[in-house]
């Protein structure tokens, strides 16, 4: 069975983000960036099924730029066997993956497609939900366990209220939650291996498919500076700072 994993270039989480100062977008000059972590639990859980003679092959799949071929050979030092690489410098929204990506699910028909279920620079949580539907295959989100049963996926998902247990027949999409897995860390010889690894490049239009964005970004604002805590001198000046001032006491 294939395994088909999607990844993600995004700025590293431990990146204090800028904005540039005309406000048009995120600062990314000079500024490291790595893959997504919950794409990095995707890719090991692919990896474990492969270590379990679940998997025959995982295949790491990115729709970015020509720079995003980093994190392709990232996923390949991690276990993948093989990356595709969608190449366009165009600023591609959720539907947009997700459109790239059902042609590739119709070229390769991988068993599973094991997605991480947001990106954390967009944290749109769309992608996984989208592919399903434009590739008529059922889903299981937020997996915090997977187990693969003969023909059957067995899902175990986060939810709101609790933990919810489904089974979906394969093929089918998989979106992983934080609580899925631990990811391992590449070793020096693997990330030699990986440069060997074979990483193929196509393009949208290759694909036909369209994955402009329609969203107009028009403005980015960073959050507001949080000011400073003051000390009281008594409970009365508490209690009418909170009253009068943060009007969080009537």
């Amino acid at each position: 069975m294939k395994v088909l994993v999607a990844i993600k270039r995004v700025l590293d989480y431990n990146v204090k983000i800028r904005v540039k100062p005309d406000h048009s977008d995120v600062d990314l000059t000079n500024v490291k960036m790595a893959l997504n972590p919950f794409c990095e639990i995707a890719v090991e859980e692919a990896v474990r099924l492969k270590e379990t003679g679940i998997a025959s092959e995982v295949i790491a799949v990115t729709v970015g730029p020509k720079a995003a071929q980093e994190q392709l050979r990232t996923a390949l030092a991690l276990g993948a066997d093989r990356a595709i690489h969608v190449e366009t410098d165009e600023r591609v929204e959720s539907l947009g993956v997700a459109k790239a990506l059902a042609r590739l699910v119709e070229e390769e028909r991988p068993g599973l497609v094991i997605l991480g279920k947001q990106a954390i620079d967009t944290d749109n949580n769309q992608t996984g939900q989208m592919l399903a539907a434009l590739t008529d295959l059922p889903q299981g989100t937020f997996a915090s366990q997977v187990r693969v049963e003969g023909e059957k996926a067995v899902v175990t998902r986060e939810v709101d209220g609790g933990l919810q247990t489904v089974e979906l027949t394969l093929p089918a999409i998989v979106t992983t939650d934080l609580r899925l897995n631990e990811p391992r860390y590449a070793k020096l010889p693997d990330i030699m291996k990986a440069k060997k690894k074979p990483l193929s490049v196509t393009t949208p239009a290759d694909l036909g498919v369209e994955v402009a964005s329609k969203v107009k970004l028009l403005k980015v604002e960073p959050p507001a500076e949080r000011q400073g805590g003051i000390k009281v001198g008594s409970v009365d000046e508490l209690v009418d700072k909170l009253k009068n001032e943060a009007k969080v006491v009537a």
